[in-house]
């Protein structure tokens, strides 16, 4: 898998939200360590050719399934907020690819140690986003479910396409990764890290110093970019659900991006090329790993990314 700078770089790869649940599934167990599997047989092999790996990921459907079962369930069993079901998202998934990438690594003879982080990321609690929450989650209400749990709980709600009333939540900018020091450590000593899940677990600073959860959601892309960042990574892999990078993406002149300079796709970004809800947030958490000292950011699918490292496919950005 020749193609990474340097034979011992410290490469973070990201798994898109939906790489353990694909459309049209069922979102089952067994189709989520199908998937596991196959993004973790890749890994394996950077891992054995003597790459440092962390691994992050979203959580999407998983966390939305999470949330569903709390409301399901509101009657029996006390509902968790938010946060919790953040950690819980991270806990769940990351023994998914834990031990995924455990069975490869066996597999190929290579005795390497893995271990997952439950991350905490801080946030700033006068962020706008906690004025203005934007992210739907969970189940879709009737406007009278939807305007009861306002009353009972004082979430906010928006109408989501005609399907109903969904919960909106804050997402809040990512401050400072709490275990970005123990994760750096782990890393010199060789170990495989799973860490920042589904963004992380979103915490508030008190005024004493204390951390303290709070509901919200943080994007995954921009914790990714500040953690690789803080633990020197050199490179940044996103794994998202398209091949490639595109300009005008979806319109008949869509043209796909192989290879592109930092100040080319900033160009391309100002423009307009990458709106908020879809590779927006990749490329802005590419720039902001490579203006903090990262060398390249590599985005394509998960199947391509034997070959998107080696430079056959998908895009990438470079310093």
């Amino acid at each position: 898998m020749a193609g990474i700078p340097g034979s011992a770089a410290l490469c973070v790869v990201s798994l898109g939200g939906n790489a353990l649940i694909r459309r049209g599934e069922r979102g089952t167990i067994e189709e989520q360590f199908d998937h596991a599997r196959s993004c973790m047989k890749q890994i394996s092999t950077m891992v054995e050719e003597g790459y440092k790996v962390v691994i992050t990921h979203g959580n999407g459907p998983i966390v939305g399934n999470i949330v569903l079962r709390n409301e399901a369930a509101k009657n029996t069993v006390p509902p968790m907020p938010l946060y919790i079901c953040d950690a819980d998202s991270e806990g769940g998934i990351g023994y998914m690819l834990q031990q995924t990438i455990y069975n490869h690594l066996r597999s190929l003879h290579y005795s390497g140690e893995v271990v997952t982080v439950i991350t905490q990321v801080v946030v700033d609690e006068n962020d706008r986003a906690f004025r203005n929450p934007t992210k739907p989650i969970g189940p879709f209400y009737s406007e009278e479910e939807a305007l009861t749990v306002t009353r009972e709980k004082g979430w906010r709600f928006v109408e989501d396409s005609g399907r109903g009333y969904r919960r909106v939540v804050p997402s809040p900018r990512p401050g400072k990764i709490v275990e970005a020091e123990v994760i750096r450590k782990l890393c010199a000593l060789g170990v495989i890290v799973i860490a920042a899940g589904g963004g992380g677990v979103p915490v508030v600073e008190l005024d004493n110093g204390d951390l303290q959860g709070v509901d919200a959601v943080v994007d995954k892309d921009l914790s990714t970019s500040l953690l690789a960042g803080e633990i020197g990574a050199e490179v940044f892999i996103n794994l998202t659900q398209v091949d490639m990078v595109c300009l005008n993406y979806g319109k008949p002149d869509q043209k796909g991006l192989r290879d592109v300079g930092l100040s080319e796709i900033k160009k391309y970004f100002e423009q307009g090329h990458f709106p908020p809800g879809s590779m927006g947030p990749k490329i802005e958490s590419a720039v902001e790993f490579l203006e903090a000292g990262g060398k390249e950011v590599i985005i394509t699918s998960p199947d391509l990314m034997e070959d998107a490292v080696q430079g056959r496919a998908g895009t990438k950005i470079h310093a």
